[in-house]
């Protein structure tokens, strides 16, 4: 739960959360310690001196960890774990949907499930998006279009194979489509996370919402021409957000954009744990406020109905998630945990 200095509650949904093992235990080769390295530069360069973790919880870290500092430390009333199985550089993926379903299972009301597909696996590619429904009931999968599988070194949300994913995809229900398209990680390619996909299959896919994860920095305009034109097309700020504090105005810059084109009933909340953690992210988003130039030139303001709206309620929203009943849930584990 987030309390605003005047007391308020904000019902906070972290949209891009992670459950990883990029230990040197379940590294492949040497792609898999590029991967979590990168990851973790990322982390050194953009966090608070004061929320730094060694390098070896970083790698892995437990579940009581994530509970502690995205619930009980941290802000979030629901957390949306993403997967990422890289099944390429870890023996046992880095992040699939079997160990976080293991992990949610302790912490009934906070986590919702999200899965993950290759389109290049074929025919195994549909029968795991049925399993992926049938077993985790799943509402949502990321994407990692980058993702090395054998010889290949990426694929594309317009390639026949994928078309067939998102055709079942929306047949079962699973709506919500989180794509990274968004900086590279060693040893990715850039231009494999290119954003210009995402527009041919919003347009054809009417049914699915495509969440752009980290609102495809570094190409930031393409996302905004795309999403300004398709409904269905949504920006994540995961990446993006961390921003705020080592370059406040670069941050500033974004967020206006976003306001301008996107709008405010699209933009999503995600700390993209572990990389961040999510309490200093929300507490600088609500204090934070555009420069007056800016805000000038852009014709937008962030007000704290759009930080609302940023932090849980458009999340909310798309998972159909009823933040009353939510609430209501949270207060009676907490009770039981007190009486415990």
């Amino acid at each position: 739960m987030f309390k605003t200095p005047s007391g308020e509650e904000i019902f906070v949904v972290d949209g891009h959360t992670h459950f990883w093992d990029g230990s040197p235990e379940n590294q492949s080769n040497i792609h898999g310690k590029q991967f979590i390295d990168c990851f973790y530069a990322y982390h050194s360069a953009l966090s608070p001196k004061d929320n730094l973790w060694p390098k070896a919880k970083f790698e892995k870290y437990s579940a009581e960890d994530m509970y502690h500092d995205l619930f009980v430390d941290g802000p979030d009333d629901v957390a949306i774990v993403q997967s990422t199985y890289l099944l390429d550089f870890y023996k046992n993926g880095f992040n699939t949907i079997e160990r976080n379903a293991e992990m949610a299972k302790r912490y009934k009301n906070r986590f919702i499930l999200n899965g993950s597909f290759d389109p290049r696996d074929g025919e195994k590619a549909i029968e795991y998006i049925h399993y992926l429904k049938e077993t985790f009931g799943v509402k949502g999968v990321k994407l990692y279009t980058a993702e090395w599988n054998g010889a290949s070194r990426g694929w594309k949300l317009t390639d026949p194979a994928a078309y067939r994913c998102l055709e079942l995809c929306q047949s079962l229900g699973i709506t919500n489509i989180h794509v990274h398209k968004g900086p590279t990680i060693v040893p990715l390619d850039k231009d494999a996370f290119d954003v210009h996909d995402v527009d041919h299959a919003a347009t054809d896919f009417q049914g699915l919402n495509f969440i752009v994860e980290h609102c495809g920095l570094p190409r930031l305009d393409d996302f905004c021409w795309i999403a300004v034109q398709e409904t269905n097309v949504y920006g994540g700020l995961a990446v993006a957000l961390p921003f705020i504090h080592s370059r406040p105005r670069y941050f500033a810059e974004v967020i206006s954009e976003l306001l301008f084109w996107v709008g405010e009933d699209k933009i999503l909340f995600g700390s993209d744990y572990a990389i961040w953690t999510p309490r200093w992210l929300v507490e600088k988003f609500w204090n934070f406020e555009i420069p007056e130039d800016i805000k000038a030139e852009h014709g937008v303001d962030l007000t704290p109905d759009a930080k609302r709206k940023i932090l849980g309620l458009n999340a909310a929203r798309l998972y159909g998630i009823d933040i009353e009943a939510q609430r209501a849930k949270l207060r009676n584990e907490a009770v039981a945990e007190a009486a415990e």
